[in-house]
């Protein structure tokens, strides 16, 4: 006598080949593109542990420039009218300088290591990570710029005729310019010698096109047109307006805001390079 199948249950058996359900990704996205305190401070908590462990890069950036500001001071021993008339553009082009050089070659590493493609994994954001990084180098931007300004000012008798703090201001900004802007290139670099190698393509136009050899004015009308779009140029022109001017002009206010949003700029271009490069 044959036994009749069991009757149906309620209860459906998911079968092994049967796939979950994904996840909402657009809550997924929303989760990694939002800004979190504690991801951010903990991203740029590593960074500035790894720098810890890496004394020559500290002193690349902590000391070169009050090196550079000494040496200069001294070239110019026999005419401090010089020193005074170019160290100002220098104390914010030096900043931008090592930053971006120590940036890119940070990043890259992380890029090249892998570290990068394994956070990426993670419940961490793209901002989150720009953000921890610019945290953490804009750390170190302040100390070096504080260094170095302190160094011209009260020193090598810098004489600036505006508030000191001023000259604080532009030189963090333009510190964060070059920690953006090493950020973003070091997406295009493959080892840090490429990284390197992007110096004379993003820094040596800017330096010799922001008015500190000659004015901008006096440049070839097509030259000045290009020097007007490059950030360093408005770096070097809030300088100068606190070497003449006692109080804040609304052309330092202007130059200012365009270097401060030139790094929020680039930031987000680096932002955007930040991708996984296996699925």
């Amino acid at each position: 006598m044959n036994t009749p199948p069991p009757p149906s249950t309620t209860t459906a058996h998911t079968s092994p080949n049967t796939a979950a359900p994904a996840p909402d990704s657009r809550n997924s996205r929303n989760y990694r593109s939002a800004i979190n305190y504690s991801r951010t401070t903990a991203t740029a908590t590593r960074v500035l542990r790894q720098l810890a462990h890496d004394p020559r890069t500290i002193a690349l950036l902590l000391l070169i420039p009050c090196v550079m500001l000494f040496l200069l001071r001294y070239v110019f021993d026999g005419s401090p009218r010089t020193f005074n008339s170019i160290g100002a553009s220098l104390l914010g082009i030096f900043p931008l300088i090592t930053m971006f050089l120590v940036t890119s070659i940070a990043t890259l590493r992380e890029r090249t290591s892998g570290t990068l493609e394994r956070l990426l994994t993670m419940p961490l954001g793209k901002a989150d990570l720009i953000a921890g990084y610019a945290l953490a180098f804009g750390t170190l931007a302040i100390i070096q710029s504080a260094l170095a300004t302190g160094l011209a000012v009260w020193f090598l008798d810098l004489d600036v005729t505006g508030s000191p703090w001023l000259l604080l201001v532009v030189a963090v900004l333009d510190a964060l310019l070059g920690t953006a802007l090493g950020l973003f290139v070091s997406a295009f670099a493959a080892s840090e010698f490429q990284a390197v190698q992007f110096m004379p393509a993003v820094i040596f136009p800017q330096l010799l096109l922001c008015g500190l050899f000659t004015p901008r004015p006096d440049m070839h009308p097509v030259l000045e047109v290009i020097s007007n779009a490059l950030p360093m140029s408005y770096a070097v022109d809030g300088m100068n307006e606190v070497l003449k001017h006692t109080d804040m002009t609304s052309t330092f206010i202007r130059d200012v805001l365009i270097v401060a949003g030139c790094a929020l700029l680039v930031l987000g271009l680096g932002a955007a390079t930040l991708r996984r490069r296996t699925t």
